[in-house]
């Protein structure tokens, strides 16, 4: 059985999503945690790996678990499988769509899963995981406390065996917010936002935020990895200044999506500036580079020319800076909808690209 999992987290006190030895990572805590629930290894495979102290709201990974063992684990005992029929729609060959709640099992039937593994997770992150005779965890990890309760899972569901959070997902959705006032500057937002330390032009980098839309090699802004392409099609990159809320965010939560886009932006700047992007996938540091040069342009250090001759010259460009982790937040990931197209989508996305 394929299980999906949504996960929110505050990425502050986390080294990125992927497991490192000896490390505290997102990944980490919560393979630890899900083997512990089923007394085996678990393995995750995620939508998007998050860099170090960047932030989820929509972070979407699977596992694979024999029903068997899903059924005796138990926590899960008062999970019911029945399922009510198929919508008329819904039963054609290759067509049945696999989101649909009425056709899986009621969502709130996992929520005894939901209870144990946040209990297991907050031993896991205070230091405190469980021996299991026979199971082995490998190298405990020391979690800052800050980690303690800086991951959720907020849902889970059984999907088809042909979904793969990563390599079935249509596009990744990513917003980073910028502070550019000094005296709109909140101590308790300052792990979730930039505080830029003057204000930004914000029509200059809209006006140079249309070069980068559409396909392109993004190597310029990406990292290099040893045999991944850098060709992506950044399909949304909106820039708006919108209205700080009226009361604070608690903590170091990560800010909202909601917006309140300011009406007169020829007025004095204030609130925050919201960068929303979409692409099919993000290579490594892509958005947090494109941010970094977008702001050099709203600092009227660059034009749009520079920007423009960037994209095109198809190699990382040392000049360009890179926005802090903890403005950038993953909130959505999109899947399709039938099986049949599950499967088309993550047999394109495994082909090497060219442009």
């Amino acid at each position: 059985m394929r299980i999906r999992l949504d996960i929110r987290y505050d990425g502050g006190p986390f080294h990125g999503w992927a497991r490192q030895p000896g490390l505290p990572t997102v990944q980490g805590a919560l393979e630890t945690a899900l083997s512990v629930v089923f007394r085996e290894p678990i393995v995750l495979t995620v939508a998007g790996r998050t860099d170090a102290g960047v932030h989820a709201t929509g972070q979407v990974a699977h596992f694979d678990i024999s029903a068997e063992r899903l059924e005796t684990v138990s926590s899960l005992h008062s999970r019911r499988r029945s399922k009510v029929e198929p919508s008329p729609d819904c039963v054609a060959e290759g067509g049945a769509r696999w989101n649909r709640p009425q056709d899986r099992v009621a969502e709130d039937s996992w929520d005894p899963f939901l209870k144990r593994l946040e209990s297991v997770l907050h031993l896991v992150l205070s230091g405190n995981t469980p021996d299991i005779p026979g199971l082995e965890l490998g190298e405990r990890v020391a979690y800052p406390p800050e980690a303690l309760d800086a991951i959720v899972v907020s849902a889970a569901r059984e999907v088809p065996d042909v979904f793969d959070a990563r390599f079935s997902a249509l596009s990744r959705h990513y917003v980073y917010r910028i502070v550019d006032v000094t005296s709109t500057h909140n101590p308790l937002t300052r792990g979730s936002c930039w505080w830029y330390t003057s204000a930004l032009d914000l029509p200059a980098m809209q006006q140079a935020a249309a070069v980068l839309l559409g396909e392109h090699d993004f190597a310029a802004f990406c990292k290099p990895r040893e045999g991944a392409t850098t060709i992506r099609t950044l399909q949304e990159l909106e820039i708006t200044r919108e209205s700080l809320e009226d009361e604070p965010r608690p903590g170091n939560a990560i800010c909202p999506e909601e917006r309140n886009v300011c009406g007169d932006e020829e007025s004095i700047p204030t609130g925050e500036i919201v960068f929303r992007l979409k692409a099919d996938a993000f290579c490594h540091s892509m958005v947090r580079s494109l941010v970094g040069a977008l702001t050099e342009i709203g600092r009227r250090r660059r034009d749009v020319a520079w920007l423009k001759s960037a994209l095109e010259s198809r190699q990382r460009i040392p000049e360009i800076p890179l926005a802090p982790a903890q403005g950038l937040t993953l909130v959505r990931v999109d899947y399709p909808e039938t099986e049949a197209e599950l499967a088309a989508r993550q047999t394109q996305t495994r082909q090497t690209r060219s442009l």
